[in-house]
């Protein structure tokens, strides 16, 4: 079985209240670790160890609030940015303010709870850095914001992997593909035909579920993933070596 951090720690993670989020939390939760849930709604899933804190992460004061409420009174190791909305729009349609709130929301919060959780992470000499992008960031049509901000993370994490790496923390960053949620079936309704079509286009031939997201980010929670930092990991079901239209 593979080494997980110490149960006494908090993981905390964003936009746990549904889909892969949710199924984050779930693995999270199977492990034994302690669950910090932050997002705009409560999360249908009950547990001893889930605690959840009502936060718009698109709101930077906000989120600055909550990030030093839960630094000031827990030890918070890992770290798990997984909150994301997509608002597709062709070019001639893509809006600055749209731009605009999915930096702050993918972005800017996962800058302000990294920057909370370091002394702690520092001082324990151990810490875990995971961001949620998407293959999506390599390129899709109706996605400039939603690509370009979830592109940015994983330079984001590749140059916190090379700041923080002496200090026992590594950052890696997990890019799901089609991935069964309510964002996801907004765009291709559940049952379609389109669903179909898009399973049949994907290499493994079937569209993901947040369970294979999830055993992912456990792997990089992990104390034994200690030598692996700076990296990108598509659970795409082969996506991210051909194309696929959504």
């Amino acid at each position: 079985m593979t080494k997980q951090m110490n149960q006494d720690n908090i993981v905390v993670v964003t936009g746990g209240s549904a889909g892969i989020g949710a199924g984050i939390c779930q693995r999270l939760l199977d492990e034994g670790h302690r669950v910090v849930s932050l997002a705009r709604r409560a999360p249908e899933l009950q547990h001893g160890n889930l605690s959840f804190v009502k936060v718009d992460l698109a709101n930077r004061q906000e989120t600055q609030g909550i990030a030093a409420e839960l630094a000031a009174k827990e030890q918070i190791l890992s770290v798990v940015h997984n909150a994301g909305v997509i608002r597709p729009a062709l070019i001639e349609d893509a809006s600055l303010d749209d731009l605009d709130y999915l930096t702050e929301l993918h972005l800017g919060s996962m800058v302000t709870l990294v920057k909370a959780a370091l002394p702690a992470m520092k001082d324990a000499k151990f810490g875990r850095i995971v961001g949620v992008s998407s293959r999506g960031a390599l390129g899709l049509q109706t996605r400039t914001n939603y690509a370009a901000t979830k592109a940015g993370m994983f330079g984001m994490l590749r140059t916190w992997a090379l700041e923080l790496g002496s200090h026992g923390i590594t950052a890696n960053c997990v890019a799901p593909g089609p991935v069964e949620s309510e964002m996801f079936h907004d765009i291709v309704p559940d049952g379609s035909e389109r669903k179909e079509k898009l399973a049949e286009a994907i290499p493994v031939k079937r569209v993901g579920v947040p369970q294979d997201v999830a055993h992912a980010v456990s792997f990089f929670l992990s104390e034994d993933a200690g030598f692996i930092t700076g990296q990108a990991l598509y659970v795409c079901g082969g996506t991210s070596i051909g194309s696929v239209v959504i």
